[in-house]
C-alpha cells in the first residue's frame, strides 16, 4: 500500500474523533435545554478529555501487541456507543448517565483509537515524521470545524433541535464510517524501504524498561512541557462560543440567540481549521527548528496572546488571538509524537506517546473546570481571571523548557 494512502486514512481517522472539539457548540444550549449549570456541562467535556488521555495511554501501550487495526476498530465502536449512550441520557435527561455513556465510554473510544494512526503513520515516514504525523494529527482539528459549521447546525436544524436524536445520529454515523477507515489501517510490510520504524532516533535516550522510561527525569520534563501548552489552549476549546458571544452582545445587545450561536459557531469552525493546521505546520516546522524550540516559540508567543487577551473588548480581535492559541494548541500534538519518536526510540514510541498524552486528561479537567469555575462564580471578570492564569502555565511551560534540548538535527 501507498504510504501516503496510509495517510490519508490516518487523518480521515481522526477527523471522525476530532468531533469531540466541538463541545463548545453544546455547551450553552444544553445549559438553556436542560438547566444545567456551566460547571455541569463542562464536567461531560473534562470527563470525555480525561477517559480519552487515559484510553490513549492504554492503546499505546497496547498497540505493539493487538496492531493498530484491532485497537482503532475497538475504539470507534466505542466511540459511536458513546454518542449513542449519550443519546438516551438526553432522551432521560440524565446528567450522570451522560456522564458515563458520552465521557467515560465515548472518550475512552476516541483515546484507543487515537494512538494507532499516529504511530502507525509514523512507521511509514520514518523520513519525514514531523510532516507525516502533523498531517494526520491535523484531522482531528479539521474534524471539529466540519462539526460545529456543518453537522451539527443541519443535524439541529433537520431534527427540529432533539439533541438525543441528534446524538444518536452521530452515533449511527461514526460506526458505519469511521470502522471501515480503521478496518484499513496497517503497519508497513516487514523490509519495506518507504516504512518499517519510526525513525532514526537520534538523540535518543535508552531505558532498560518502561517503568524507567516513565519514571525518568526527561519523560517527567516533557510531559509538563506538553501540560502547560495544552491547558492554556483546551480553556478555550469548551468555552470559546460562549466569551465570544458575550463579546459581541456587549457590543450589539440587538443580536438575537440565534445570530449569537451562529457567531460562536463560526469562531468555532476557524479556531478548529488553526488548531488543524498547527499540528501540520508546527509539526514539520519542527523537523527544521527541532521540537524543543518549536515548543519554545509555541510557549512564549502565547503567553504574549494570553497577556493581550485580558485588555481586549473587540470580538474580532479576541476571535484573532483565540486562532493564534489553537494554531499552537494543535502545534504541540503535531510536534510531540516525532519528539517523542526522537527521543525514545522506535521501540519505545508508541508506550511513551501514549503515557504522554495523559496530559490531556489533566489539562482537559483543570482547563474547562477552571473557566466554568469562575464563569459561576465571578462572572463579570471570569475571563479576564482565566486569560492571566493560561499566562502563567504558559510562562512556566517555557520555563520548563528551558531544562531540554534539541534531539534532532537542524536543516
Amino acid at each position: 500500500m501507498n504510504r501516503w494512502w496510509m495517510a490519508v486514512l490516518g487523518t480521515a481517522l481522526q477527523m471522525c474523533i476530532g468531533t469531540v472539539y466541538a463541545w463548545s457548540y453544546f455547551q450553552n444550549p444544553l445549559i438553556e435545554a436542560y438547566g444545567w449549570s456551566n460547571t455541569q456541562v463542562a464536567w461531560v467535556f473534562s470527563t470525555t478529555i480525561l477517559f480519552l488521555s487515559l484510553g490513549a495511554a492504554v492503546g499505546g501501550n497496547k498497540l505493539p501487541v493487538y496492531g493498530p487495526r484491532k485497537l482503532a476498530v475497538l475504539g470507534i465502536v466505542l466511540f459511536g456507543s458513546g454518542y449513542l449512550l449519550g443519546a438516551l441520557a438526553l432522551y432521560f435527561k440524565s446528567l450522570p448517565f451522560l456522564y458515563l455513556g458520552y465521557g467515560v465510554i465515548g472518550g475512552t473510544g476516541i483515546g484507543l483509537a487515537y494512538v494507532p494512526p499516529v504511530a502507525t503513520v509514523a512507521k511509514w515516514f520514518p523520513d519525514k515524521k514531523g510532516l507525516a504525523t502533523g498531517m494526520v494529527i491535523m484531522g482531528f482539528g479539521l474534524g471539529a470545524m466540519i462539526m460545529s459549521k456543518l453537522i451539527a447546525p443541519m443535524l439541529l436544524q433537520l431534527l427540529d433541535h432533539s439533541f438525543p436524536l441528534v446524538f444518536a445520529v452521530l452515533g449511527v454515523a461514526f460506526l458505519l464510517l469511521a470502522t471501515p477507515i480503521a478496518w484499513a489501517l496497517q503497519d508497513p510490510p516487514s523490509g519495506s524501504t518507504q516504512g518499517g520504524g519510526y525513525g532514526s532516533g537520534e538523540g535518543e535516550v535508552q531505558f532498560a524498561s518502561t517503568r524507567a522510561l516513565l519514571t525518568s527525569r526527561r519523560f517527567a520534563t516533557m510531559w509538563l512541557l506538553m501540560f502547560c501548552n495544552t491547558v492554556a489552549g483546551i480553556m478555550f476549546i469548551g468555552f470559546q462560543s460562549p466569551m465570544v458571544q458575550e463579546l459581541w452582545q456587549r457590543q450589539d445587545a440587538s443580536l438575537t440567540p440565534e445570530q449569537l450561536a451562529s457567531y460562536g459557531a463560526t469562531l468555532i469552525a476557524f479556531s478548529a481549521l488553526f488548531n488543524g493546521v498547527g499540528r501540520f505546520a508546527w509539526g514539520s516546522l519542527s523537523d527544521k527548528l527541532g521540537r524543543v524550540t518549536a515548543f519554545r516559540i509555541m510557549l512564549l508567543s502565547q503567553f504574549a496572546a494570553f497577556l493581550t487577551l485580558g485588555f481586549v473588548q473587540s470580538p474580532w480581535v479576541f476571535g484573532v488571538l483565540v486562532c493564534y492559541i489553537l494554531l499552537c494548541y494543535g502545534g504541540g500534538f503535531g510536534t510531540i509524537p516525532a519528539f517523542v519518536s526522537d527521543t525514545f526510540g522506535a521501540k519505545k514510541m508508541a508506550t511513551a506517546y501514549g503515557a504522554i498524552l495523559t496530559t490531556w486528561g489533566s489539562a482537559g479537567i483543570v482547563g474547562p473546570q477552571l473557566v466554568a469555575w469562575l464563569r459561576d462564580n465571578y462572572p463579570d471578570n471570569a475571563s479576564t481571571y482565566a486569560f492571566y492564569v493560561g499566562a502563567a502555565f504558559l510562562l512556566a511551560g517555557f520555563l520548563v523548557s528551558l531544562g531540554l534540548r534539541n534531539s534532532v538535527k537542524k536543516g
